[in-house]
This record gives structure tokens, C-alpha cells and sequence, in this order.
């Protein structure tokens, strides 16, 4: 299996399976001299885990990553940084009444019908589970952004669970950590909570909706064409295990708006800096950052392992019924909020890394002779 990398500068390579002895991420392109200790990555690890509440699947995982590689003295090296995280409590036997039946919804078909074979523990490469490796090495990523670009500020949130809509009027991110959603609205997250733990106890699941902004990143970061900030954070967002649609801005609203109502109109502010009316850009123009914050939402289908019987076949061809056994997230959106703010940091990260490879310090300046 190829194409286990992303990134341009700032690659990220992940290895592992959901049900093998460990899995894990190198990073490679990191500058030296940036200050990392496991605990800084461990932070962001233990925002995804599973296990924390009971709207997530119960496989009780550690998630201590350690790293083999690529830093000495608690300062990276320039050297490629391994991250390990092994797994733990995996019960493979749940999935021995599958393993020659097809999930519908799931990766199992498609898999096979590639590569001639799959790991049916717990989808083996296709699991969640491989996310964790991408948020360490967003932990990584957020260390360096820190060092370089000190004013960013990278946060995710849920803003739609099945039908139930948040509502941007209530938004107040000091909610964020309060509740189990990651919802800035405290009313539409209780509204969630009696709505999937019914979900819960009919063993069946839905899907969610994901937004992740950066604040404070600077213009200029992108190029146009096929270096666009935006494709590759659309690129990033949907390689996200489950994801099945992508939004930068105003997103598919933009096409129901008049040229009039989408131009954010530009003015001078006080601090000499342009400043914007409004940001259906979600931060970006002409795959260039604006300054403004970039915003991206990306939509998280319903986990396709649930207790209600659904018709499949079998690899023989034959007809099937199938209910999947074992810890699963009633909905895998909740634990997705920590994995799109990772993608977020690699993806500036890497642009920057280009931005400065490129112009260095240059750009115009506005208002400036």
C-alpha cells in the first residue's frame, strides 16, 4: 500500500493498523531547535482518546506516544521524528463473525476488492484508530507554529450532529471543553446528549459535522493554482478517515449568495492593516491566506460498525445478514474535532515552511511607500 504521506515540506508518513502491536507517524522536515517533550504531543493525544465518555467507543487506549527519534535534550534535531503509540486493549475476536462478510458503508469492499485481501480487526489501516498517529504528529506541527508563528491559534469544534444544528447566536468557545460534543453552544449539546444516547441504546449511530478555524495566520501563506492553502487543506480534511464532504468559508452556501452579498468588502483598520466585512473567504483568496481567520468544516459520516442488522455479502458472493460486535463510537465526529485541528497545524505548518522557502521575509505592504 503506497501513498501513506503528506505534506510537501513538512511530511508526515503514518504506519500501523487499529488491532497491531503499535502504530505510529514520522515527521519529517522539522527545523532544529524547536523545544518537544513527549507531553507536549501527549496533550493533543489525550484529547482524542477513546474511553473518555460514554458517546465514544469504550476500548480503553493509553495513547502515550513516545519518540524514538529525531529529538535530543528535548529540542528536535532536523533529523525525521518517529512517534510510536502502541495499542493495548484490542479485542480482535469481536470481529471473527465478519471476517469474510463486507460491512456495508465500510472500507471491507472496496479493500479487497484492491489488494485481494484486509484486515477485518476493526478495518485494520481504514480504522479511526490510525487518526491518533496524525494527532501526534499535529502536536509536533502546533510546537514548531508556536516557535515561528507564535499568534496562531488553532480551534475545533462540533457544529452539527445528525440534524441538530448548533446555533451560531449561542456560540461561546468557552464551552468548547465543557462538554463531551466539543459544541460552543452548552444548549445544543444537551439537546445531542439525549438524542445520541437513544441513538446509543438502538445500537445504531450518526454523523456529524466538524468546523476548525485558525486565528492569527498571517497573509500570504498559499500559492495560486496548484499550491492553493485551500486544496491542500480540503485534501487534508477528507483524508480524515470517515470524512465525506469538505467546506472552506461559506462553502457550498457561497453558490446560493449574490456577488453582492459574498464580496467581503475591504477597509483600513486603526492598526493600518486591511480589514474585512465579513469572511465568506473562510480566510483565503486566490489560495492565498488573507489574514483573516481561515475557517474549514468537513462533514463525518455515521460509523458504519452498528448492532442493527443490515443486508451484505460475503466474499464467497453470497447473500448475507450482518450486525458488527464490539466498541464502536456512536458517532466518530465527536473524536474527529481533535484530529481536524491536527490536519489544521500540519498543513499551515508545511505552507509556511514554503512561504519562506520562497519569499523569505517579502510581500508587499499595504499602505506602506
Amino acid at each position: 500500500m503506497s501513498l501513506n504521506t503528506f505534506g510537501h515540506l513538512f511530511r508526515v508518513t503514518t504506519w500501523g493498523e487499529s488491532h497491531g502491536p503499535a502504530l505510529g507517524a514520522t515527521v519529517d522536515g522539522c527545523p532544529p531547535g524547536v523545544a518537544l517533550e513527549p507531553a507536549m504531543i501527549q496533550q493533543w493525544l489525550d484529547r482524542r482518546k477513546p474511553g473518555q465518555n460514554k458517546y465514544t467507543t469504550q476500548r480503553r487506549e493509553a495513547d502515550e506516544v513516545r519518540i524514538l527519534s529525531g529529538v535530543y535534550e528535548g529540542q528536535t534535531t532536523g533529523t525525521p521524528i518517529q512517534l510510536m503509540i502502541e495499542n493495548t486493549d484490542q479485542r480482535s475476536k469481536d470481529y471473527g463473525d465478519i471476517a469474510q462478510k463486507f460491512r456495508p458503508g465500510h472500507a471491507d469492499i472496496t479493500y479487497f476488492q484492491k489488494y485481494g485481501l484486509r484486515d477485518p480487526r476493526g478495518g485494520g489501516r481504514s480504522s479511526a484508530r490510525e487518526t491518533a498517529a496524525r494527532v501526534a504528529a499535529g502536536g509536533v506541527a502546533r510546537e514548531v507554529l508556536k516557535a515561528l508563528m507564535p499568534g496562531v491559534i488553532i480551534t475545533g469544534y462540533m457544529v452539527q450532529m445528525g440534524t441538530l444544528v448548533a446555533d451560531r447566536d449561542r456560540f461561546d468557545l468557552g464551552e468548547v471543553d465543557k462538554n463531551p460534543f466539543w459544541c460552543p453552544d452548552a444548549a445544543a449539546a444537551a439537546i445531542w446528549a439525549e438524542s445520541l444516547d437513544r441513538l446509543r441504546k438502538e445500537g445504531n449511530s450518526v454523523g456529524a459535522v466538524i468546523e476548525v478555524t485558525a486565528s492569527g495566520v498571517p497573509a500570504g501563506l498559499g500559492a495560486p493554482i496548484y499550491g492553493k492553502l485551500d486544496t491542500d487543506l480540503a485534501a487534508a480534511m477528507m483524508s480524515i478517515n470517515a470524512v465525506k464532504g469538505v467546506e472552506i468559508g461559506a462553502g457550498m452556501a457561497a453558490a446560493t449568495l449574490t456577488g453582492t452579498e459574498n464580496a467581503d468588502e475591504i477597509f483600513m483598520g486603526n492598526d493600518g492593516k486591511p480589514r474585512f466585512s465579513s469572511n465568506h473567504a473562510g480566510g483565503i483568496l486566490g489560495g492565498i491566506s488573507s489574514g483573516q481567520d481561515v475557517v474549514v468544516r468537513f462533514a463525518v459520516k455515521p460509523t458504519s460498525s452498528i448492532l442493527s442488522p443490515r443486508r451484505t455479502i460475503t466474499v464467497a458472493g453470497e447473500e448475507a445478514e450482518i450486525i458488527t460486535k464490539g466498541r464502536h463510537d456512536p458517532c466518530v465526529g465527536i473524536r474527529a474535532v481533535p484530529v481536524g485541528e491536527a490536519m489544521m497545524a500540519c498543513v499551515l505548518l508545511d505552507h509556511l515552511l514554503l512561504h519562506r522557502g520562497q519569499v523569505g521575509g517579502g510581500g508587499g505592504r499595504i499602505g506602506q511607500p
